[in-house]
């Protein structure tokens, strides 16, 4: 509701059972095309990956099944994609992004990201949020220095302390969680999270509408309390762990 152009990008892949959220940063157009190829080239490596263990130039984790090698692989990439754009056109400097993603692979969800765009699972009507904001108000918090209260509201609430684009190394934080039939997936950019809070979410979340509906009754509502940022909201719900999710 307040800005101007939309910094944000999104895909679904059913097929593929990929799902990434980023968020550009940057102002002016530069956010956007940041956002825009780092969705890319997740897909892209994701893609090429499909039919083998591969992850190079990043090393393979053992600790970490194969999708979820290829989905932190993927993102490294894309951050390596991010910083080549700045290095050969200099009007990009600056520009970066957040992104999240979730690649599922049977009973196992590979959940990965940089920055502050979340993933939450709903089960048993209960919410939990997967994500860790990497945020300078987060590490306040986990210090103990800050309340989460306090934190909705302080200044420097939107200060990213990681992102795609950023340093010329990034760490991508990589998890991976158990899946169950009815399990209902959400990733979202910050524009969504700063409008909203968890227990208003999951209301939402508890809808019997189509996805399609849920998703567009969140972004109604963020807007609704001023839409101060772009808002970008995915769900994927899983129908069988043996099977694709259904978008």
């Amino acid at each position: 509701m307040v800005r101007t152009h939309n910094e944000d990008c999104f895909h679904i892949d059913p097929a593929l059972q990929i799902f990434v959220v980023a968020d550009g940063m940057g102002g002016h157009s530069h956010g956007e095309i940041a956002s825009r190829i780092a969705v890319a080239s997740i897909l892209e490596f994701v893609r090429a990956s499909a039919d083998h263990d591969r992850t190079w130039p990043v090393v393979y984790d053992a600790r970490l099944q194969r999708h979820s090698n290829r989905l932190r692989a993927a993102i490294r990439i894309a951050h390596d994609d991010v910083l080549n754009a700045i290095r050969q056109n200099g009007n990009l400097q600056g520009m970066g992004t957040t992104v999240v993603g979730l690649l599922l692979d049977g009973e196992t969800a590979a959940i990965a990201h940089v920055g502050d765009s979340r993933a939450y699972r709903l089960r048993d009507d209960q919410l939990e949020l997967l994500t860790q904001d990497h945020t300078w108000v987060n590490e306040q918090v986990v210090a103990g220095h800050l309340s989460a209260e306090q934190a909705r509201s302080h200044p420097l609430k939107n200060v990213v302390t990681r992102a795609l684009g950023g340093d010329s190394e990034v760490m991508v934080d990589v998890q991976e969680r158990e899946v169950r039939a009815g399990d209902l997936f959400l990733l979202c950019s910050d524009g969504l999270t700063t409008m909203l809070n968890d227990a208003e979410i999951r209301a939402q979340l508890r809808s019997e509408e189509p996805l399609d509906v849920v998703c567009r009754g969140l972004v109604r509502a963020a807007n609704a309390r001023g839409g101060l940022d772009n808002v970008t909201v995915l769900l994927a719900k899983v129908e069988s762990a043996e099977e694709n999710p259904e978008e």
